[in-house]
């Protein structure tokens, strides 16, 4: 038992000290590994605009590991299934129950999947839709109508949704609205300068609210 308390001090000071951010990488045959130039590039815009220290090459890790415990801010993403054991779901439950946050960017065809799959780590708890006045749309920059939509798919509107632990917001999901895709270099989806600033300066958002709730 007091091994498993230092252990568990331990992994709690990574998080409460570290300021570098993973990707997840998860079970299911899901594209994890989608959009590989994205989280470079809202790191950059991070060190650059919000004097953040971040390491710009994100490490990726798996998310029934003890790594997850390293990193203050988790980043998924992908478009189609997603699959977590037991195990996994209990260690992203005491991973986000103990100070670490989640963003789950929906590239396309995530949601029916996630959303199964999160019933798994908090059984009680749904997604709510974050009202337009949360502060994670004012942290850095300013997003009076929530979040910004950059990529059409269904033409549905963005939507943020969260779920909550002792009333501390500890993950995020982002629907119809793929940042991701804004952030990756222009090249790839040619995104117009202001869409990719509205991507970028949302994203920047959710790493200081993350990094500082």
């Amino acid at each position: 038992m007091k091994l498993a308390s230092s252990l568990f001090f331990c992994l709690l000071s990574f998080i409460s000290f570290s300021q570098d951010l993973a990707i997840l990488k998860y079970k299911g045959g899901g594209d994890w590994y989608g959009n590989p130039t994205a989280l470079p590039n809202l790191i950059t815009f991070c060190n650059a605009n919000l004097n953040t220290k971040i390491n710009p090459k994100p490490q990726t890790v798996e998310v029934g590991s003890t790594d997850i415990f390293q990193f203050p801010l988790l980043h998924m993403t992908g478009h189609g299934n997603v699959f977590f054991s037991d195990a996994d779901a209990e260690n992203l439950n005491n991973y986000l129950a103990s100070g670490g946050f989640l963003h789950i960017d929906d590239n396309y065809g995530m949601q029916p999947y996630i959303t199964k799959e999160l019933k798994k780590v908090f059984p009680n708890s749904d997604l709510v839709e974050l009202p337009v006045s949360h502060d994670i749309f004012n942290s850095a920059y300013s997003f009076p109508k929530g979040l910004p939509k950059i990529h059409e798919h269904d033409g549905k509107r963005p939507q943020a949704f969260g779920i909550f632990y002792e009333d501390r917001l500890v993950l995020l999901f982002t629907y119809e609205s793929d940042l991701g895709d804004g952030w990756e270099d222009p090249t790839i989806h040619n995104d117009p300068p202001d869409v990719r600033e509205k991507a970028l300066k949302m994203g920047a958002n959710i790493i200081k609210y993350a990094f500082e709730n």
